[in-house]
């Protein structure tokens, strides 16, 4: 199947280059408010797997349409023959000043691009759009109108009725708030222009529904792969006489939480760069490590868990492994050690919830003394790092390509998400448990990567992109 090819054409400073970005996935397109951003033609593939599905055709702006449009009425032939015209006005026309972005978008279009015309929704529509029209449809290429409201949507019905006139299918879609399912729906739509392009953009469409798919699955993978990595760190140093240990124990503790902080910051750029966002200005509450900041109630409120959810959740890790103790003593303790592993596990969720690491003294085998901090035995702390990816994952995962200015995470992002069911954090707890006992972490890390996805999932059906804030251009 031959990729099909769709030039992005119209007015200067309408959101072609906007549409081109969303649409190619592709944030190297470049964006600016003034207009005539772009002045040459330059092509964007979509690819899959290394397949190109289609391909995008960034164009500049119309400058002279009606003097164009005066030209080519003039050298007017019969219809079987108004491509030719349009042609004849390119080679008249190529090499000279006066008509360089006529003839530059005009090139894709001759050789056979497909025609995606842009408009902007929130301003009234003018007659000097029809010269532009009247240009395209004399190209006789297959074609399509998108109305891309910047701004308010004021004036949607009277483009619907002018853009009616020209094309056969219009549509109106924000090229920054467009949803996924959009994107998808537009693709498909675009096969109803041409019968050869039919069995190529169903394809495609099917193609992003399954990467998309790919995509969450990894970034749940790269999410427990960080966490398991935090759960787990520990660092040392050596020390000599008892007075070091005073001034070596606050620049451990620093070490470790500045190596969380790493963890948490690597992950976000490698989720970013899963979603193909290579060039985000990300601005985001620093994972804050202290004892009086990341474990006070207001933080528990924004990211972790509940005093009340996590004392239930301590108890259901703590049922877990006393019913282990109950396996092994083939019922004689009549299920003793689950309810007492509950009560033991939900008392030290409640207690330990303001201690992040443990500095402990060891002895070396060769004389002298080595200071480890870590691994953090806090049961709150996998629940925020959880929940922080868990929002930042789905910000990036319905950021458009369009959208190119600061991603802002604020502090009170618990509002737009969904709490955790506690079936989930059973899942979670008995990971956890064994990860502090420093076992299975391989088989930790897929544990938990399966559960994060269903989480992801469950994030993107509820959490729609209004909901998140994302701005309107």
């Amino acid at each position: 199947m031959e990729a099909p090819i769709f030039a992005v054409v119209g007015h200067p400073n309408k959101g072609k280059s906007s549409m081109v970005a969303t649409l190619a996935a592709d944030d190297s397109v470049r964006i600016g408010p003034e207009a005539g951003t772009t002045r040459h033609c330059r092509a964007y593939p979509m690819t899959v797997d290394g397949q190109v599905l289609y391909t995008l055709v960034d164009t500049p702006g119309f400058q002279r349409s009606r003097r164009a449009w005066e030209w080519m009425r003039a050298h007017e032939t019969t219809a079987d023959r108004h491509v030719d015209v349009v042609r004849a006005f390119v080679e008249v026309h190529r090499h000279q000043s006066l008509f360089a972005a006529e003839c530059e978008l005009l090139e894709p279009i001759l050789r056979g691009a497909g025609i995606l015309y842009v408009v902007d929704g929130s301003v009234p529509y003018g007659e000097e759009y029809e010269p532009e029209m009247e240009i395209l449809r004399w190209t006789g290429q297959p074609s399509m109108a998108l109305i891309n409201p910047i701004g308010p949507a004021d004036y949607l019905e009277s483009w619907r009725r002018a853009l009616g006139q020209y094309f056969k299918v219009v549509r109106v879609f924000n090229a920054v708030m467009a949803e996924f399912h959009k994107r998808t729906e537009l693709l498909r739509g675009f096969g109803q222009l041409k019968e050869e392009w039919r069995e190529p953009l169903e394809h495609a469409a099917a193609s992003l529904e399954r990467d998309q798919q790919a995509k969450r699955a990894r970034a749940a993978r790269e999410v427990a792969d960080t966490l398991v990595a935090m759960l787990t760190h520990r660092i040392e140093t050596r020390t000599g006489p008892e007075p070091r240990l005073a001034i070596l124990r606050p620049e451990l503790e620093e070490r470790f939480r500045a190596d969380l902080r790493r963890l948490e910051q690597r992950c976000r750029d490698r989720v970013e760069a899963i979603y193909a966002h290579r060039r985000v200005a990300r601005r985001e509450p620093t994972l804050e490590l202290g004892e009086e900041d990341l474990f006070a109630e207001r933080t528990w409120l924004a990211f972790g868990l509940s005093r009340r959810d996590l004392a239930a959740t301590g108890a259901m890790g703590g049922a877990a492994t006393g019913a282990l103790v109950d396996a092994h003593l083939g019922g004689a303790s009549l299920l003793a050690g689950a309810v007492l592993g509950a009560g033991i596990g939900a008392s030290l969720a409640w207690w330990a919830v303001g201690r992040l690491v443990t500095i402990r003294i060891l002895n070396l085998p060769l004389g002298g003394k080595a200071l480890v901090a870590g691994p953090t035995r806090n049961p709150n702390f996998p629940y925020v790092v959880i929940n922080r990816a868990r929002y930042h994952r789905l910000r990036i995962s319905l950021r458009t390509h369009a959208i190119q200015g600061e991603l802002a995470l604020t502090a009170d992002s618990h509002e737009t998400m969904e709490s955790l069911t506690s079936e989930v954090r059973r899942e979670f707890e008995a990971v956890f448990a064994k990860l502090r006992k420093g076992r299975e972490a391989v088989d930790g890390a897929l544990r938990l990567a399966a559960t994060i996805e269903r989480v992801f999932a469950d994030d993107e059906r509820s959490g729609g992109a209004g909901r998140l804030g994302e701005p309107s251009r």
